[in-house]
Protein backbone atom coordinates (compact mmCIF):
# COMPACT_ATOMS: atom_id res chain seq x y z
CA UNK A 1 0.00 0.00 0.00
CA UNK A 2 1.41 3.42 -0.98
CA UNK A 3 0.49 7.09 -0.74
CA UNK A 4 1.95 10.06 -2.61
CA UNK A 5 2.27 13.61 -1.29
CA UNK A 6 4.44 16.51 -2.51
CA UNK A 7 6.36 14.24 -4.87
CA UNK A 8 7.23 11.77 -2.07
CA UNK A 9 5.71 8.28 -2.14
CA UNK A 10 5.29 6.42 1.13
CA UNK A 11 5.34 2.62 1.36
CA UNK A 12 4.39 0.82 4.55
CA UNK A 13 6.47 -2.29 5.19
CA UNK A 14 4.37 -5.42 5.62
CA UNK A 15 5.04 -8.84 7.09
CA UNK A 16 2.78 -11.52 5.64
CA UNK A 17 3.90 -14.60 7.57
CA UNK A 18 1.93 -16.35 10.30
CA UNK A 19 2.96 -18.17 13.44
CA UNK A 20 1.49 -21.45 12.19
CA UNK A 21 3.56 -21.33 9.00
CA UNK A 22 6.78 -20.58 10.87
CA UNK A 23 6.02 -23.25 13.46
CA UNK A 24 6.33 -25.89 10.74
CA UNK A 25 9.72 -24.49 9.71
CA UNK A 26 10.84 -24.22 13.33
CA UNK A 27 9.84 -27.71 14.44
CA UNK A 28 11.56 -29.36 11.46
CA UNK A 29 14.73 -27.34 12.14
CA UNK A 30 14.61 -28.28 15.82
CA UNK A 31 14.13 -32.01 15.23
CA UNK A 32 16.81 -32.25 12.54
CA UNK A 33 19.26 -30.25 14.68
CA UNK A 34 18.69 -32.68 17.57
CA UNK A 35 19.04 -35.76 15.36
CA UNK A 36 22.27 -34.45 13.76
CA UNK A 37 23.71 -33.19 17.08
CA UNK A 38 23.67 -29.60 15.80
CA UNK A 39 25.23 -30.23 12.39
CA UNK A 40 21.99 -29.15 10.72
CA UNK A 41 22.43 -25.62 12.13
CA UNK A 42 23.52 -23.86 8.88
CA UNK A 43 20.63 -25.42 6.96
CA UNK A 44 18.23 -24.40 9.73
CA UNK A 45 19.50 -20.82 9.76
CA UNK A 46 19.23 -20.56 5.99
CA UNK A 47 15.64 -21.89 5.97
CA UNK A 48 14.68 -19.49 8.78
CA UNK A 49 16.27 -16.46 7.10
CA UNK A 50 14.67 -17.25 3.74
CA UNK A 51 11.25 -17.66 5.34
CA UNK A 52 11.39 -14.28 7.10
CA UNK A 53 12.82 -12.54 4.04
CA UNK A 54 10.20 -14.03 1.72
CA UNK A 55 7.40 -12.72 3.95
CA UNK A 56 8.86 -9.21 4.42
CA UNK A 57 7.57 -6.82 1.75
CA UNK A 58 9.24 -3.47 1.08
CA UNK A 59 7.28 -1.33 -1.41
CA UNK A 60 5.17 -4.38 -2.32
CA UNK A 61 8.25 -6.47 -3.18
CA UNK A 62 9.62 -9.23 -0.96
CA UNK A 63 13.20 -9.38 0.23
CA UNK A 64 15.41 -12.24 -0.92
CA UNK A 65 18.03 -14.17 1.07
CA UNK A 66 20.63 -15.41 -1.41
CA UNK A 67 23.43 -16.66 0.86
CA UNK A 68 25.31 -19.65 -0.62
CA UNK A 69 24.78 -22.72 1.53
CA UNK A 70 28.35 -23.90 1.01
CA UNK A 71 29.78 -20.76 2.63
CA UNK A 72 27.39 -21.08 5.57
CA UNK A 73 28.37 -24.72 6.15
CA UNK A 74 32.12 -24.03 5.89
CA UNK A 75 31.85 -21.06 8.27
CA UNK A 76 29.88 -23.13 10.77
CA UNK A 77 32.44 -25.94 10.72
CA UNK A 78 35.35 -23.51 11.16
CA UNK A 79 33.82 -21.82 14.17
CA UNK A 80 32.69 -25.13 15.67
CA UNK A 81 36.25 -26.48 15.35
CA UNK A 82 37.75 -23.35 16.93
CA UNK A 83 35.28 -23.48 19.82
CA UNK A 84 35.96 -27.20 20.38
CA UNK A 85 39.72 -26.58 20.39
CA UNK A 86 39.38 -23.77 22.93
CA UNK A 87 37.06 -25.87 25.12
CA UNK A 88 39.50 -28.81 25.13
CA UNK A 89 42.42 -26.50 25.98
CA UNK A 90 40.51 -24.90 28.85
CA UNK A 91 39.28 -28.24 30.25
CA UNK A 92 42.71 -29.90 30.09
CA UNK A 93 44.47 -27.10 31.92
CA UNK A 94 46.34 -25.69 28.92
CA UNK A 95 46.01 -22.14 30.19
CA UNK A 96 48.52 -20.68 27.75
CA UNK A 97 46.63 -22.02 24.74
CA UNK A 98 43.31 -20.85 26.17
CA UNK A 99 44.78 -17.37 26.82
CA UNK A 100 46.07 -17.19 23.24
CA UNK A 101 42.56 -18.01 22.00
CA UNK A 102 41.03 -15.27 24.16
CA UNK A 103 43.55 -12.63 23.03
CA UNK A 104 43.16 -13.69 19.40
CA UNK A 105 39.37 -13.50 19.70
CA UNK A 106 39.63 -9.94 21.05
CA UNK A 107 41.97 -8.88 18.23
CA UNK A 108 39.82 -10.57 15.59
CA UNK A 109 36.48 -9.28 16.93
CA UNK A 110 36.39 -6.26 14.55
CA UNK A 111 37.29 -8.49 11.60
CA UNK A 112 34.58 -10.99 12.51
CA UNK A 113 31.98 -8.23 12.86
CA UNK A 114 32.93 -6.65 9.54
CA UNK A 115 32.94 -10.02 7.81
CA UNK A 116 29.52 -10.83 9.24
CA UNK A 117 28.07 -7.53 8.01
CA UNK A 118 29.52 -8.10 4.53
CA UNK A 119 27.89 -11.52 4.47
CA UNK A 120 24.53 -10.27 5.74
CA UNK A 121 24.19 -7.39 3.29
CA UNK A 122 25.68 -9.26 0.33
CA UNK A 123 23.09 -12.00 0.93
CA UNK A 124 20.17 -9.56 0.83
CA UNK A 125 18.41 -8.62 -2.41
CA UNK A 126 15.38 -6.49 -3.18
CA UNK A 127 13.96 -6.19 -6.69
CA UNK A 128 17.14 -7.76 -8.02
CA UNK A 129 19.28 -5.17 -6.23
CA UNK A 130 22.04 -6.47 -3.97
CA UNK A 131 22.97 -4.63 -0.81
CA UNK A 132 26.62 -4.19 0.11
CA UNK A 133 28.85 -3.12 2.99
CA UNK A 134 31.80 -1.12 1.64
CA UNK A 135 33.67 -0.24 4.85
CA UNK A 136 37.41 -0.77 4.68
CA UNK A 137 39.14 -2.80 7.37
CA UNK A 138 40.92 0.33 8.61
CA UNK A 139 37.55 1.99 9.17
CA UNK A 140 36.23 -1.04 11.02
CA UNK A 141 39.24 -1.24 13.34
CA UNK A 142 39.15 2.51 14.00
CA UNK A 143 35.48 2.17 14.94
CA UNK A 144 36.48 -0.62 17.34
CA UNK A 145 38.66 1.57 19.55
CA UNK A 146 36.32 1.23 22.58
CA UNK A 147 37.03 -2.53 22.66
CA UNK A 148 40.77 -1.96 22.94
CA UNK A 149 40.27 0.94 25.36
CA UNK A 150 38.20 -1.33 27.62
CA UNK A 151 40.87 -4.04 27.49
CA UNK A 152 43.59 -1.52 28.43
CA UNK A 153 41.36 -0.15 31.19
CA UNK A 154 40.90 -3.53 32.87
CA UNK A 155 44.56 -4.46 32.53
CA UNK A 156 45.44 -1.23 34.31
CA UNK A 157 42.75 -1.78 36.96
CA UNK A 158 43.88 -5.35 37.58
CA UNK A 159 47.46 -4.27 38.14
CA UNK A 160 46.33 -1.43 40.41
CA UNK A 161 44.10 -3.70 42.48
CA UNK A 162 46.88 -6.26 42.82
CA UNK A 163 49.13 -3.54 44.21
CA UNK A 164 46.43 -2.47 46.65
CA UNK A 165 45.66 -6.05 47.66
CA UNK A 166 49.32 -6.94 48.16
CA UNK A 167 49.73 -4.19 50.72
CA UNK A 168 50.35 -5.67 54.17
CA UNK A 169 47.07 -5.78 56.11
CA UNK A 170 46.88 -4.31 59.58
CA UNK A 171 47.86 -6.65 62.40
CA UNK A 172 44.75 -8.09 64.05
CA UNK A 173 44.25 -7.27 67.70
CA UNK A 174 43.97 -10.05 70.29
CA UNK A 175 40.40 -9.03 71.01
CA UNK A 176 39.27 -9.48 67.40
CA UNK A 177 41.48 -12.00 65.64
CA UNK A 178 40.96 -12.25 61.91
CA UNK A 179 40.23 -15.92 61.37
CA UNK A 180 38.73 -16.64 57.94
CA UNK A 181 36.08 -19.29 57.77
CA UNK A 182 37.32 -22.59 56.43
CA UNK A 183 36.61 -23.02 52.75
CA UNK A 184 35.09 -19.52 52.40
CA UNK A 185 37.11 -17.20 50.13
CA UNK A 186 37.49 -13.74 51.58
CA UNK A 187 37.07 -10.57 49.56
CA UNK A 188 40.33 -8.88 48.61
CA UNK A 189 41.37 -6.23 51.09
CA UNK A 190 41.64 -3.37 48.58
CA UNK A 191 40.10 -0.68 50.70
CA UNK A 192 37.75 2.12 49.77
CA UNK A 193 39.99 3.35 46.97
CA UNK A 194 40.05 -0.11 45.40
CA UNK A 195 36.28 -0.43 45.38
CA UNK A 196 36.05 3.07 43.97
CA UNK A 197 38.37 2.06 41.12
CA UNK A 198 36.20 -1.00 40.46
CA UNK A 199 33.06 1.13 40.29
CA UNK A 200 34.79 3.57 37.93
CA UNK A 201 35.95 0.66 35.77
CA UNK A 202 32.42 -0.72 35.48
CA UNK A 203 31.04 2.71 34.56
CA UNK A 204 33.71 3.36 31.92
CA UNK A 205 33.23 -0.16 30.53
CA UNK A 206 29.50 0.43 30.08
CA UNK A 207 30.23 3.70 28.27
CA UNK A 208 32.71 1.86 26.03
CA UNK A 209 30.11 -0.82 25.23
CA UNK A 210 27.60 1.88 24.32
CA UNK A 211 30.20 3.63 22.18
CA UNK A 212 31.18 0.52 20.22
CA UNK A 213 27.51 -0.21 19.59
CA UNK A 214 27.03 3.33 18.29
CA UNK A 215 30.18 3.15 16.15
CA UNK A 216 29.22 -0.18 14.59
CA UNK A 217 25.61 0.74 13.83
CA UNK A 218 26.56 4.11 12.34
CA UNK A 219 29.33 2.53 10.24
CA UNK A 220 26.94 -0.18 9.02
CA UNK A 221 24.45 2.45 7.82
CA UNK A 222 26.93 4.96 6.40
CA UNK A 223 29.01 2.39 4.51
CA UNK A 224 26.13 0.13 3.54
CA UNK A 225 23.99 0.78 0.50
CA UNK A 226 22.77 -0.17 -2.96
CA UNK A 227 24.69 0.64 -6.13
CA UNK A 228 26.55 3.92 -5.60
CA UNK A 229 24.04 5.13 -3.02
CA UNK A 230 25.07 4.87 0.64
CA UNK A 231 23.11 5.20 3.84
CA UNK A 232 22.36 8.39 5.77
CA UNK A 233 22.72 8.45 9.57
CA UNK A 234 21.41 11.09 12.00
CA UNK A 235 21.58 9.69 15.60
CA UNK A 236 24.34 10.83 17.93
CA UNK A 237 26.15 9.05 20.77
CA UNK A 238 24.11 10.82 23.46
CA UNK A 239 20.93 9.26 22.01
CA UNK A 240 22.34 5.82 22.75
CA UNK A 241 23.42 6.85 26.26
CA UNK A 242 19.91 8.10 27.06
CA UNK A 243 18.36 4.82 25.90
CA UNK A 244 20.78 2.80 28.02
CA UNK A 245 20.12 5.01 31.05
CA UNK A 246 16.37 4.60 30.63
CA UNK A 247 16.89 0.84 30.28
CA UNK A 248 18.71 0.73 33.61
CA UNK A 249 15.81 2.55 35.26
CA UNK A 250 13.32 0.11 33.75
CA UNK A 251 15.42 -2.81 35.00
CA UNK A 252 15.61 -1.37 38.53
CA UNK A 253 11.86 -0.81 38.50
CA UNK A 254 11.34 -4.43 37.45
CA UNK A 255 13.59 -5.67 40.26
CA UNK A 256 11.74 -3.46 42.75
CA UNK A 257 8.40 -4.93 41.66
CA UNK A 258 9.70 -8.51 42.01
CA UNK A 259 11.14 -7.78 45.46
CA UNK A 260 7.91 -6.08 46.54
CA UNK A 261 5.91 -9.10 45.45
CA UNK A 262 8.33 -11.38 47.30
CA UNK A 263 8.05 -9.42 50.54
CA UNK A 264 4.29 -9.28 50.15
CA UNK A 265 4.22 -13.05 49.83
CA UNK A 266 6.35 -13.40 52.94
CA UNK A 267 4.06 -11.05 54.85
CA UNK A 268 1.00 -12.98 53.68
CA UNK A 269 2.58 -16.21 54.82
CA UNK A 270 3.60 -14.74 58.16
CA UNK A 271 0.94 -16.71 60.02
CA UNK A 272 2.05 -19.92 58.37
CA UNK A 273 5.67 -19.12 59.19
CA UNK A 274 4.81 -18.60 62.86
CA UNK A 275 3.14 -21.97 63.06
CA UNK A 276 5.85 -23.78 61.12
CA UNK A 277 8.60 -25.36 63.17
CA UNK A 278 11.79 -27.22 62.53
CA UNK A 279 12.21 -28.63 59.00
CA UNK A 280 8.88 -27.17 57.84
CA UNK A 281 10.12 -23.64 58.58
CA UNK A 282 13.38 -24.22 56.70
CA UNK A 283 11.54 -25.64 53.70
CA UNK A 284 9.11 -22.69 53.65
CA UNK A 285 11.93 -20.14 53.83
CA UNK A 286 13.79 -21.97 51.07
CA UNK A 287 10.73 -21.94 48.80
CA UNK A 288 10.19 -18.20 49.33
CA UNK A 289 13.84 -17.33 48.66
CA UNK A 290 13.95 -19.51 45.53
CA UNK A 291 10.68 -17.97 44.34
CA UNK A 292 12.12 -14.45 44.66
CA UNK A 293 15.33 -15.52 42.90
CA UNK A 294 13.44 -17.12 40.02
CA UNK A 295 11.33 -13.97 39.76
CA UNK A 296 14.47 -11.84 39.42
CA UNK A 297 15.58 -13.79 36.34
CA UNK A 298 12.71 -12.57 34.09
CA UNK A 299 12.91 -9.14 35.73
CA UNK A 300 15.35 -8.16 32.99
CA UNK A 301 12.86 -9.07 30.24
CA UNK A 302 10.98 -5.72 30.30
CA UNK A 303 14.26 -3.79 30.28
CA UNK A 304 15.66 -5.80 27.36
CA UNK A 305 12.43 -5.42 25.38
CA UNK A 306 12.29 -1.69 26.15
CA UNK A 307 15.87 -1.15 24.99
CA UNK A 308 15.30 -3.23 21.85
CA UNK A 309 12.19 -1.24 20.92
CA UNK A 310 13.72 2.17 21.69
CA UNK A 311 16.84 1.36 19.69
CA UNK A 312 14.78 0.05 16.76
CA UNK A 313 12.63 3.18 16.83
CA UNK A 314 15.64 5.52 17.03
CA UNK A 315 17.53 3.93 14.16
CA UNK A 316 14.65 3.39 11.72
CA UNK A 317 13.38 6.93 12.25
CA UNK A 318 16.78 8.49 11.49
CA UNK A 319 18.29 6.57 8.58
CA UNK A 320 17.87 6.78 4.83
CA UNK A 321 19.48 6.09 1.46
CA UNK A 322 21.45 9.10 0.27
CA UNK A 323 18.96 11.91 -0.52
CA UNK A 324 16.46 9.74 -2.33
CA UNK A 325 14.83 7.67 0.41
CA UNK A 326 14.33 7.71 4.17
CA UNK A 327 12.61 5.60 6.80
CA UNK A 328 10.23 6.44 9.64
CA UNK A 329 9.23 4.19 12.52
CA UNK A 330 6.22 4.51 14.83
CA UNK A 331 6.92 1.49 17.04
CA UNK A 332 5.57 2.00 20.56
CA UNK A 333 8.15 0.75 23.12
CA UNK A 334 5.69 -0.08 25.91
CA UNK A 335 3.40 -1.96 23.52
CA UNK A 336 6.44 -4.03 22.53
CA UNK A 337 7.26 -4.62 26.21
CA UNK A 338 3.74 -5.90 26.86
CA UNK A 339 3.99 -8.18 23.84
CA UNK A 340 7.35 -9.55 25.05
CA UNK A 341 5.95 -10.27 28.52
CA UNK A 342 2.91 -12.04 27.05
CA UNK A 343 5.16 -14.08 24.78
CA UNK A 344 7.44 -14.97 27.69
CA UNK A 345 4.52 -16.17 29.80
CA UNK A 346 3.00 -18.24 26.99
CA UNK A 347 6.40 -19.71 26.11
CA UNK A 348 6.89 -20.83 29.71
CA UNK A 349 3.38 -22.28 29.96
CA UNK A 350 3.83 -24.24 26.69
CA UNK A 351 7.34 -25.46 27.61
CA UNK A 352 8.86 -23.50 24.73
CA UNK A 353 6.48 -24.51 21.94
CA UNK A 354 5.03 -21.00 21.71
CA UNK A 355 8.48 -19.63 20.84
CA UNK A 356 7.96 -19.55 17.01
CA UNK A 357 4.63 -17.72 17.44
CA UNK A 358 6.30 -15.25 19.81
CA UNK A 359 9.11 -14.57 17.35
CA UNK A 360 6.67 -13.96 14.50
CA UNK A 361 4.53 -11.61 16.63
CA UNK A 362 7.52 -9.51 17.64
CA UNK A 363 8.96 -9.43 14.13
CA UNK A 364 5.60 -8.37 12.69
CA UNK A 365 5.18 -5.54 15.21
CA UNK A 366 8.59 -4.14 14.32
CA UNK A 367 8.33 -4.61 10.55
CA UNK A 368 4.82 -3.16 10.30
CA UNK A 369 5.92 -0.05 12.19
CA UNK A 370 8.37 1.07 9.46
CA UNK A 371 7.46 3.29 6.50
CA UNK A 372 9.69 3.93 3.48
CA UNK A 373 9.49 7.41 1.92
CA UNK A 374 10.86 7.63 -1.65
CA UNK A 375 11.48 10.84 -3.57
CA UNK A 376 10.14 10.57 -7.12
CA UNK A 377 8.97 7.42 -8.89
CA UNK A 378 10.03 4.05 -7.50
CA UNK A 379 10.45 2.40 -10.92
CA UNK A 380 12.74 5.18 -12.10
CA UNK A 381 14.76 4.91 -8.89
CA UNK A 382 15.13 1.14 -9.21
CA UNK A 383 16.26 1.46 -12.82
CA UNK A 384 18.94 3.97 -11.85
CA UNK A 385 20.15 1.75 -8.98
CA UNK A 386 20.36 -1.25 -11.33
CA UNK A 387 22.61 0.74 -13.69
CA UNK A 388 24.77 1.87 -10.76
CA UNK A 389 25.09 -1.70 -9.53
CA UNK A 390 26.60 -2.97 -12.80
CA UNK A 391 30.28 -3.71 -12.35
CA UNK A 392 30.01 -4.09 -8.58
CA UNK A 393 28.81 -7.69 -8.56
CA UNK A 394 32.21 -9.42 -8.68
CA UNK A 395 33.66 -7.23 -5.93
CA UNK A 396 30.65 -7.83 -3.71
CA UNK A 397 30.85 -11.57 -4.25
CA UNK A 398 34.51 -11.60 -3.27
CA UNK A 399 33.78 -9.65 -0.08
CA UNK A 400 30.78 -11.70 1.05
CA UNK A 401 32.41 -12.49 4.38
CA UNK A 402 31.63 -15.24 6.87
CA UNK A 403 28.32 -16.46 8.19
CA UNK A 404 28.53 -15.67 11.91
CA UNK A 405 25.21 -13.86 12.21
CA UNK A 406 21.86 -15.35 13.09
Amino acid sequence: MSTTRHGITSYRLRFTGTGGEYFRVWIVNLLLSIVTLGLYTPWARRRTARWFYDHTQVADSSLEFTAPLRKMVVSFLIFALLYLTYHIAAETGQDTVALVFIVAAALLAPYLWGSAMRFRLASTRWRGLQLHFAAKWKEIYLASWPIFAMAALWITLTLSLQMLGSAEPPTPTPDAPRIPAAGVPSLPDIGVHGWGLLALGVLLSVLCIIRVEFNYKSLLVLRGGIGHQHGRWKPVYSDFVRIWAATVLVFLAGVAVILALGFSAMYTLEAVVRQAKGPALLVLMFVVVIGVFIGLVPASAPARAYREARMFQLIWSNVGLSRIARFKCDLRPWAFVRLRLKNLLLTLLTLGFYRPFARVNEYRMKADSVTLHVKGGLDQLVGELVRQQEGLGDALADAAGLDIVG
